[in-house]
């Protein structure tokens, strides 16, 4: 991948090729943005860059980018989450999943961890970056250059990286063999041990801005005036933005399920039949797989926070569209307010923080819905 065909960042990538210019190439760096702002794309791109444009020899550069159009270039290393399949029963490991994951990477640079989940047929499970991983990766990085330049690993969603394979490999990103370059790449930044972000340097990415994303959506086929709608609603997500442009949006299915839920929860009070029915929602909930519950309580957190903006008036911070008929977000949003919202957002936390636990998603939502109950019929402070 080329940087011209990286969206926006331009900031970025003139510090990236800069400096690899200038032989200022940092043997680990740390990617950290949102989803969808292009971390995967760029670490390709600038891959790409050190490996073909710094080899010392100018007729190796067509060949070095054919081979990284293929994904097939021997100096070029990934690691991902992955856990074990019908396909791969024990010890899975990057390199059992590398055909799916060159799929996915031509088809969805800007995907998600749930899209390579869904490519690999693990959705339910929690993928990790597990010591059999670290193992892998120690391996490969004892081998000379294929091409006697660089070597580059990727770590692409870096946070699920356990604290066992951090560990095994914190004196290999501290003094890597001879121009190798670790980069690894993360949405959450906090989530990776201290030890090995001191020994990064970091580069933090912003989110897409909205005009970029736009000029992208319209050379796909929307029309303009659905390119900058979608591009709105996206908030700097090129992922999600194709994925409206595409009507194949996750997030469909979680608005069905968060009108629903919020619906039940207002007729709960005093309400045998309505209670029953938020019952028979968390039953529904918990059939599905974790790393789902996960991201429908990540919307359910979006919902609620671009509820309070309307509720106090800062449109142009509400960038949220429900699809759904019959349910406008201004109007829910006067439930939303000072008073609760500390309160709803910390129960949804608490709820991811018990599923990605493994904790029994039943009474998880059911204990979560009654909450809801009590604290979306709690009063507002009034207002002299």
């Amino acid at each position: 991948m080329l940087f011209e065909q990286v969206l926006g960042l331009q900031h970025i990538k003139a510090h990236l090729t800069s400096s690899a210019d200038a032989g200022r190439i940092p043997h680990a760096q740390l990617f950290v943005g949102p989803e969808g702002c292009g971390l995967l794309p760029m670490a390709l791109a600038y891959a790409q860059y050190v490996i073909c444009n710094h080899n010392g020899a100018q007729d190796r550069i067509a060949p070095c980018r054919q081979k990284f159009e293929q994904m097939a270039h021997p100096d070029l290393h990934f690691a991902f989450p992955v856990a074990t399949s019908e396909k791969i029963k024990k010890h899975a490991v990057s390199n059992h999943y590398m055909q799916e994951w060159r799929q996915f990477v031509h088809e969805q640079p800007y995907g998600n961890l749930f899209d390579w989940y869904r490519c690999i047929d693990i959705e339910k499970k929690q993928g990790q970056i597990g010591v059999d991983e670290a193992q892998d990766i120690v391996k490969k990085l004892s081998l000379k250059a294929y091409e006697g330049g660089y070597k580059v690993m990727i770590i692409w969603m870096a946070e699920r990286m356990n604290n066992a394979a951090a560990n095994k490999l914190l004196k290999l990103i501290e003094e890597p063999p001879e121009k190798t370059v670790f980069l690894l790449l993360c949405q959450e930044e906090e989530q990776i041990i201290q030890t090995i972000r001191s020994r990064c340097q970091i580069l933090h990415f912003p989110p897409l801005p909205q005009d970029t994303m736009a000029e992208a959506l319209v050379k796909r086929g929307a029309t303009q005036q659905e390119a900058m709608r979608m591009a709105h609603e996206a908030n700097g997500n090129f992922n999600k933005a194709l994925d409206l442009l595409n009507r194949d949006s996750e997030d469909l299915v979680f608005e069905k399920w968060f009108i629903q839920w919020v619906r039940s929860a207002f007729k709960a009070k005093g309400n045998k039949s309505a209670i029953h029915e938020l019952l028979l929602w968390s039953e529904e909930l918990a059939k599905t797989g974790r790393e789902t519950q996960k991201k429908f309580l990540h919307y359910c957190i979006m919902a609620m926070r671009q509820a309070l903006m309307l509720n106090y008036g800062v449109q142009e911070l509400a960038y949220m569209n429900i699809h759904t008929d019959g349910f406008q977000l201004e109007k829910f949003a006067p439930f939303v307010h000072e008073n609760n919202i500390l309160d709803i957002v910390a129960e949804l936390e608490n709820a991811m923080h018990h599923v990605e636990r493994n904790g029994n998603a039943k009474i998880i939502f059911t204990d979560l819905s009654i909450k809801l109950t009590r604290l979306l019929h709690k009063k507002a402070t009034k207002t002299t």
